[in-house]
């Protein structure tokens, strides 16, 4: 409240100077213009006045300060959450800007008295080396600009601990930073993040070392991945977590367990205080389930699954976390002739399978998937009696055989040795060639063994069954040369059934290449020198053939002889007679 003198001039309450207040008081209108005039010119421009609101107008906040008039400040000159808090009555901070003759009142300003106050804090925060809150808010030449009450300059190589290549995410950050430089004067102040960061990390490393043991569980931050590890930021000290103590079960790359940024909660399994290296694991947070394998899974037990990889030789099959089994391909489909794992299954698919073994100690578990399915070889053997006719079509040809499908899972086999009676065929490719439709006789199947074998051959009657009644030793036949070899050269002289000219038997002279004298297709005589049915051999002899047509020549023309003589075949005769015979 203001109370009225006897000169009715206004007096402020909080006068402190009650000699001054009574010379107010007692003095006449001139008088009282005189030193109210000097009053105001005693308010210096730039002086910092504690004051107290009296009112918010329009544009200004009054403001009591102590002298006459009251000061003026104006609304833009204040933070919106400046404004939101004027309250009538509340203390202020201000700077006086001078005396507003046309206006009547003293010009303030708050802006001016935060600037200083923060120039102050700074210089006090300098001194005492204390880190600055600021915020990133521009790049500029050489560094970027922080806002730390007053425009600093952050230089580039100070932003981070590493090198930072990318300006755009830095812009932005709000953190503490170091003074490095502060110029009042000059309005020059140079900070620094990474000073700070330094100094927390070493603070945090410090800590860590001093308190951190083996088995403690804690969280740390994936800083790199490497093809044998994980380098893990404790909080200004890294670790390591090698793969293999990422997880009981097989891991074929750390990225498929973690990405650069996750933290996680790992166990400190080593740690060597002197030299600061500290080794972490992942897997040892958890219980190993290899423990207590053999009570969740038993042999012939029926399993379910997630494929994480397939190979050449088989399929990975994860049945639960860390446990993998491994479904070789052997075991994958009663078709020995499977060649690759991904004709059935791929990665991620859910699949069934049967437990075949556990080896607890190396941590493997062997999987079966074709026992989940019915064995085709049983209702092979059913459908396929021995004995019976099949048809199908030739799926491959090999050196050994021709294989063929006849409309089952599984291929039969026609072994190169049932594909004729004839054994001399060398290659099935001169017989028969893939898309061909052939019939078969079935001469086995055994489940056990795994083996259909069909046979080609066996549909015609065995040609050598009865050769030995067929052809007797001394039997002159005909036939057509089939082969000529260095040995010799055969000849055909029944279906299915060759016969053997050796080198020597071609000519009564030397021969020295069977190709000079025969070739492939010429007919010739033969006789018939010896019959081996078990080895499936004839012997035959041109040279004898030719022979025994001689004699044959000669004893009829020795008995047309004798039927003209009447007595005898005279000593000519017998001369030739003898001479055949020594022959024979």
């Amino acid at each position: 409240m203001e109370e009225k003198n006897n000169n009715n001039v206004d007096l402020p309450d909080d006068q402190e100077d009650d000699s001054q207040a009574k010379g107010w008081a007692a003095a006449g209108e001139e008088d009282f213009a005189r030193m109210f005039a000097a009053s105001i010119e005693k308010t210096e421009e730039g002086q910092v006045i504690h004051g107290r609101i009296i009112k918010v107008l329009k544009e200004f906040v009054a403001v009591d300060i102590n002298k006459k008039s009251e000061g003026m400040l104006p609304l833009e000159d204040l933070t919106e959450e400046e404004r939101a808090a004027l309250v009538p009555g509340a203390p202020i901070e201000i700077m006086t800007e001078g005396y507003d003759q046309s206006q009547g009142f003293i010009r303030l300003s708050r802006s001016k008295v935060v600037k200083i106050r923060v120039w102050d804090d700074l210089q006090k925060m300098f001194d005492e080396g204390v880190p600055v809150a600021g915020a990133i808010v521009g790049k500029v030449k050489g560094g970027y600009t922080v806002d730390i009450g007053v425009k600093a300059f952050l230089p580039g190589s100070q932003v981070d601990l590493r090198p930072v290549r990318d300006s755009d995410p830095i812009i932005g950050i709000q953190d503490k930073f170091k003074i490095l430089k502060f110029s009042r004067k000059k309005a020059n102040v140079v900070v620094s993040r990474r000073a700070y960061l330094e100094n927390e990390r070493d603070v945090h490393r410090k800590d860590i070392l001093d308190n951190l043991k083996e088995g403690d569980v804690i969280e740390a931050r994936v800083k790199n991945i490497t093809d044998y590890g994980v380098f893990m930021d404790l909080g200004g000290l890294d670790g390591l977590m090698h793969v293999t103590d990422m997880s009981y079960g097989k891991v074929g790359h750390p990225v498929d367990l973690c990405k650069v940024g996750d933290l996680l909660k790992v166990k400190v399994i080593r740690f060597d205080r002197e030299r600061g290296r500290i080794s972490l694991g992942l897997k040892q947070t958890k219980a190993d389930p290899w423990v207590d394998l053999e009570s969740r899974f038993k042999l012939g037990m029926r399993v379910k699954g997630r494929v994480t990889n397939t190979t050449r030789y088989g399929a990975f099959v994860e049945l639960e976390d860390g446990v993998e089994g491994l479904l070789h391909i052997s075991e994958m489909s009663w078709n020995k002739w499977l060649k690759d794992p991904s004709e059935i299954m791929k990665a991620g698919d859910d699949i069934e399978a049967i437990v075949l073994k556990i080896d607890k100690e190396n941590k493997k578990v062997s999987l079966g998937y074709k026992q989940i399915l019915p064995n085709p070889w049983d209702e092979l053997k059913i459908r396929h009696p021995e004995g019976s006719i099949v048809e199908g079509v030739v799926k491959n040809v090999a050196d050994f055989g021709v294989f063929v499908g006849i409309g089952e899972e599984i291929d039969g086999l026609v072994h190169i040795s049932d594909l004729s009676w004839n054994s001399r065929i060398k290659n099935p490719g001169e017989l028969f060639k893939k898309g061909d439709r052939v019939q078969a006789k079935v001469l086995k199947v055994d489940p056990e063994a795994q083996k259909f074998s069909l046979g080609i051959k066996h549909l015609e009657e065995d040609p050598w069954a009865a050769i030995d009644k067929q052809f007797k030793k001394g039997d002159l036949i005909s036939g057509k040369v089939t082969r000529v070899a260095d040995f010799g050269a055969f000849v055909g002289i029944a279906k299915g059934i060759d016969g053997l000219v050796h080198i020597s038997e071609i000519s009564q002279e030397k021969v020295e290449s069977p190709a000079a004298v025969l070739q492939v297709g010429q007919e010739v005589g033969t006789v018939v020198l010896g019959v081996d049915r078990a080895n499936k051999k004839v012997s035959l002899s041109i040279r004898g053939y030719n022979d025994a047509l001689e004699r044959k020549d000669t004893e009829s023309y020795m008995e047309k002889k004798n039927e003209s003589s009447g007595d005898g075949i005279g000593v000519l005769g017998e001369a030739l007679l003898a001479k055949m015979k020594a022959n024979d």
